[in-house]
């Protein structure tokens, strides 16, 4: 059986290894824990602002500057997390990360017996410390996938920890709306639960020894590291591509806004709403898994991202609650599409004692375009109003996919997975 009939006929292969079945199932654990917890923050933010007499437009700041508190401990550790996911041992720092988030959901049960200003401290200071992790537990769970299973089984391998993440996405804020219905302390008592469950699979776990990183010292590693995300023009357009897009068409932050003030409904039509685009976007992982993208790779990427672009425009525009949901569920099938072919060439293309920082650096773009764009979102709607800065956003991020296109003309004209392989041994 050759590697393109890899992924035809055994789209399930990585559950074959024991190591990436406990994984993955971690990973649901844990991205259940994060939506819960992400769900009940927003809307107790937003509710505590407007329970002190805060106008709908302060509200939204708000949110949106939830995002800038978590981008700013990401951007000044995120390359130390990257190198560190290089030098030391994956798995530690995937346990500790986890570990982590479980205490930081359990102070938050805090939240429910201070008044609104409190509230909102305590809510930014945890995501001032999620922020911190985020620089340190992602690119090390990314750069660790590749050691679970053979490289010609990767881009399954891609599809299938994007359906425990979306699937997780797609569950966990609903059950977060119904869990913040009964206080937030059980929102956040039972992120808390799930975040435990996430750590003891991955204590369990047995990982391959990873490729050493080598004897520099830590400055040189970044740079080493950061020269060749530069030089490697696939890699930067692939990764630059989602701060762009994702900067000015995410509305993420936005929700509790519309789903409140605009759509007129409550916690569970949140849950329902942040689910929305997790849907979308899981069929297509699921789809991708069985039959994954073998040619014009580049150009599906690009389609994709046009496509949530495009169905944010739809999502700022609708009054009706499930007209809503459906623009999100397009909008994360477009955004998959995009996913899918971005983390699966990024990951060929890099060789495993760089992946870390390779990883931490794609991460930093992605935090930009989502705490940042966050921001932007809050700033613009204060500025402009929620249905503008969303609508208006969608339009510039279509601009910004196809000036990309321009910018990176060999990363649109990538045709099969199999030619970045070539360049692992840079």
């Amino acid at each position: 059986m050759t590697t393109e009939d890899t992924p035809r006929h055994q789209p399930l292969a990585p559950f074959g290894h024991r190591a990436f079945a406990t994984y993955w199932t971690a990973r649901v654990f844990w991205t259940l824990g994060t939506q819960i917890q992400i769900t009940a923050m927003g809307w107790q933010v937003y509710d505590a602002a407007r329970a002190r007499g805060d106008s709908i437009a302060e509200g939204a700041f708000l949110l949106g500057l939830i995002g800038l508190v978590q981008f700013g401990p990401l951007l000044l550790l995120s390359l130390l997390g990257g190198q560190a996911a290089d030098r030391f041992n994956r798995r530690l720092i995937v346990i500790a990360g986890i570990a982590t988030k479980a205490v930081a959901a359990l102070a938050l049960i805090a939240t429910t017996v201070v008044p609104p200003d409190g509230v909102i401290i305590l809510i930014f200071a945890v995501a001032a410390l999620t922020g911190a992790l985020n620089a340190f537990l992602p690119a090390a769970s990314s750069a660790m996938v590749p050691n679970l299973i053979p490289r010609e089984q990767l881009p399954q391998a891609i599809s299938l920890m994007s359906v425990a993440f979306q699937a997780a996405t797609i569950i966990g804020p609903a059950l977060g709306g119904l869990a913040y219905g009964l206080g937030p302390q059980v929102a956040y008592g039972t992120a808390a639960l799930l975040f435990g469950l996430g750590m003891l699979l991955v204590l369990a776990m047995q990982v391959p020894q990873q490729a050493p990183a080598g004897e520099a010292k830590t400055l040189a590693l970044i740079v080493e590291g950061l020269k060749y995300v530069w030089t490697n023009k696939i890699v930067l357009g692939a990764i630059s591509l989602d701060l762009g897009v994702v900067w000015f068409a995410g509305a993420m932050a936005l929700l509790p806004v519309f789903a409140r003030d605009i759509l007129h409904a409550g916690a569970f039509e949140l849950g329902v709403l942040r689910s929305s685009i997790a849907v979308g976007a899981g069929l297509v992982a699921v789809g991708l898994t069985f039959a994954p993208i073998r040619r014009r790779v580049g150009y599906w990427m690009f389609g994709g991202s046009i496509v949530f672009a495009l169905a944010s425009i739809g999502f700022g525009l609708s009054t009706s609650v499930w007209l809503s949901a459906a623009c999100l569920a397009i909008a994360g099938a477009g955004d998959m599409i995009s996913v899918y072919v971005r983390a699966s060439l990024t990951q060929l293309a890099t060789p495993d004692a760089m992946r870390g920082r390779v990883s931490a650096v794609s991460f930093v773009f992605i935090s930009a375009s989502n705490e940042l764009g966050d921001f932007q979102s809050g700033v613009a709607a204060r500025i402009f109003g929620p249905v503008l800065a969303v609508a208006g956003g969608g339009v510039i991020a279509v601009a910004v996919a196809l000036g990309w296109m321009k910018l990176f003309p060999e990363l649109a004209r990538a045709d099969r997975f199999e030619d970045a392989q070539v360049k692992e041994t840079v």
